[in-house]
């Protein structure tokens, strides 16, 4: 295919993606490749995507009508995380082999972003990372700076983001804010009635909260006691519960133990994976969220939705007047949950962006001085001015 007008190729965009959640903060930004007559988008779906248990949410890929989609299995249930990596890696590696994109993108910190950053940088393709300098509590922080570090160019959501990145030592001029990329469609006109929701997933009430609880892989030894703790502080709460299943991180059998003892009880309803929009939907008009998703912690002040914080996976991101942060144990989490019900809707916050990513994306991409970052990387050292008596204790 050819640029309209123009006798040049398109540059062929590939965006990987492995969760329910990276896809739909990247939608903005493939739409941005994919409506263009200047890039070809394709899409390059693994992990969770494929996986039945997950509601196998390759087919809400499908349901988008972007032409270019490669499924990819790489791994079965209970496989540990280097092999879903290792996997991912050879699999992505082999289908970029006979013609290679010009850009990869990923996004965040999940094994999928860290094999495609990998295969990128081994194999001289430009990579982009999205939504780096972030920080979490768990082995997620150490896959999401290493992505930066392999990744040649960065489009982060806000300054913080870009002064974290910077301090890696990443060049300035390859690091661009442009926002969190959900936001485009939070913000949008393009998300269902409640009504419509509600109807689609059988929910019966007229108010509810969001739980999700995922994994903590860096503490996994105490994961079953505290999966029970927390799904009894949810039962003890006498609330309705929309609960969304964990991802599929080492340990999330234990809290799959937990949801098993949910199902069939009237104020719960359980599903392996909600549409990213009819999830927005049921965030925005939610009484409360708990659990420890980044749901709680990004998307819910941007509606003002009051959020409990459970636990150390979200440990130091951000913080804010309408997240409340709680341990473990029950009685902590019921007194979170208490919190919430007394909270009135926030303001909403715009610390991560106002709605326009997918512009800022394709404003960047669509630059020569964009396509002229090199490929060759140099740690940029801004951090250390030795003095002599420093070199002579060494």
């Amino acid at each position: 295919m050819e640029r309209s007008g123009l006798n040049m190729p398109l540059r062929k965009i590939l965006f990987v993606t492995g969760t329910r959640a990276d896809f739909g903060k990247l939608k903005p930004l493939i739409f941005a490749a994919e409506h263009s007559d200047q890039f070809e988008a394709r899409i390059f779906a693994t992990g969770m995507h494929t996986l039945p248990r997950y509601g196998g949410t390759i087919h809400e890929i499908y349901k988008e009508k972007i032409e270019n989609v490669f499924s990819f299995v790489n791994q079965f249930v209970g496989d540990p995380m280097e092999i879903m990596l290792a996997n991912t890696i050879s699999g992505l590696s082999r289908y970029v082999a006979d013609d290679p994109p010009d850009l990869i993108v990923v996004h965040g910190d999940r094994i999928e972003t860290l094999a495609g950053a990998i295969v990128g940088a081994l194999r001289n393709i430009r990579v982009a990372h999205v939504e780096g300098g972030e920080l979490s509590g768990t082995v997620d922080e150490l896959i999401r700076h290493s992505v930066s570090k392999l990744a040649h160019c960065h489009f982060v959501a806000n300054d913080m983001a870009y002064r974290r990145v910077v301090q890696m030592g990443e060049n300035p001029e390859s690091v661009f804010i442009i926002g969190s990329p959900e936001i485009d469609i939070m913000l949008s006109d393009e998300l269902p009635t409640l009504d419509e929701v509600r109807q689609h997933y059988e929910l019966p009430w007229e108010s509810y909260a969001i739980s999700l609880f995922h994994p903590v892989t860096t503490d996994n030894s105490q994961l079953a006691e505290r999966a029970a703790a927390y799904s009894d502080a949810l039962k003890q709460s006498g609330r309705n519960y929309v609960v969304v299943y964990p991802n599929n991180d080492l340990g999330s059998n234990a809290i799959f133990d937990q949801l098993s003892k949910l199902n069939g009880l009237l104020n719960f309803r359980v599903f392996p994976s909600i549409r990213f929009e009819s999830f927005l939907c049921l965030l925005k008009e939610a009484d409360f969220i708990v659990g420890n998703s980044s749901s709680g912690v990004r998307e819910a002040p941007i509606y003002g939705v009051p959020a409990v914080n459970v636990g150390s996976r979200q440990h130091n991101r951000f913080e804010h007047e309408s997240i409340r942060s709680v341990g473990y144990e029950t009685e902590e989490i019921l007194e979170g949950i208490n919190w919430a019900l007394d909270r009135a809707r926030y303001e909403p916050v715009k610390w991560f962006g106002s709605g326009e990513s997918r512009k800022k994306f394709f404003d960047v991409i669509s630059s020569q001085n964009f396509w002229a970052i090199q490929l060759q990387k140099q740690l940029r050292d801004i951090s250390f001015d030795l003095n002599e008596d420093y070199i002579a204790a060494k």
